[in-house]
């Protein structure tokens, strides 16, 4: 998404965009971030957004650098975290042509690589070569398109928040989500969000410099997809892919 949908987005982010922390109840994100921790290193959390993240790596890194595309998110995570005095913040676009960012030891990207445009999205994964040191390490969340088909799956079968899920009564409609979700583009609040197979990521990260060590789910529970979901309702999981690569 473009600059303009993040500052817009910065007042009400709290409440409107989903919380991987808050819900990554096993703690993988976090169990990596404690792995790869350390006094001397410093981290990048790149697409910080207003900084959910900042107390999980301030007391753990010696510096961290929190980047993200909104002036306004920038502002509301400074207001937040004024504490954490090992923080500097900084406004950069990853999916644009020029950017300029200190090479880090170990970074996170939680959600950040959403952008609908394949031409903005290739560049970001490319720029994230610029964020970390040679044999650097990134741990990424990414929504995973094969979760999202499940959950539609699992919606219609069991007739789950009908409202929720209108049926597409337009043929130039349905011919234009059609073709967006051929390329991993599903509408989330009427705004299209990139969504991954598991299977192109470590081509992704391959053409971008990375070697990809993990590729693992992290499960939610069903009430993060629908407001009433059946009690018995139980696996298979709702997930994001977590991902861990280096640089080559």
């Amino acid at each position: 998404m473009k600059r303009s949908y993040w500052e817009n987005m910065a007042p009400k982010y709290a409440d409107e965009i989903f919380d991987v922390l808050h819900n990554d109840k096993k703690a993988l994100i976090r169990a990596i971030i404690k792995k790869n921790a350390s006094k001397q290193k410093t981290v990048m959390d790149i697409g910080c957004a207003i900084g959910k993240w900042i107390p999980v790596l301030a007391p753990a890194f010696k510096k961290v650098i929190a980047v993200d595309i909104s002036a306004k998110n920038l502002e509301i995570a400074k207001e937040i975290h004024t504490s954490f005095k090992n923080v500097t913040y900084l406004r950069a676009d990853l999916s644009g042509k020029k950017i300029n960012v200190p090479k880090c030891d170990f970074a996170i990207c939680i959600n950040a690589i959403l952008t609908p445009d394949a031409k903005d999205r290739d560049t970001f994964f490319q720029s994230l070569s610029a964020c970390v040191k040679k044999g650097g390490k990134i741990v990424l969340t990414i929504p995973s398109l094969e979760s999202y088909l499940l959950t539609n799956v699992i919606q219609h079968r069991y007739q789950i928040d009908k409202a929720l899920f209108p049926k597409t009564t337009n043929a130039k409609e349905a011919l234009r989500k059609w073709n967006n979700i051929r390329q991993g583009n599903v509408e989330i609040d009427n705004v299209p969000h990139k969504h991954y197979l598991g299977a192109e990521l470590p081509l992704l990260f391959k053409e971008a410099g990375f070697s990809t060590e993990i590729i693992q789910k992290i499960e939610y529970d069903w009430s993060t997809e629908f407001n009433a979901p059946p009690k018995n309702l139980n696996e298979p999981l709702p997930w994001d892919w977590m991902v861990v690569v280096q640089k080559n």
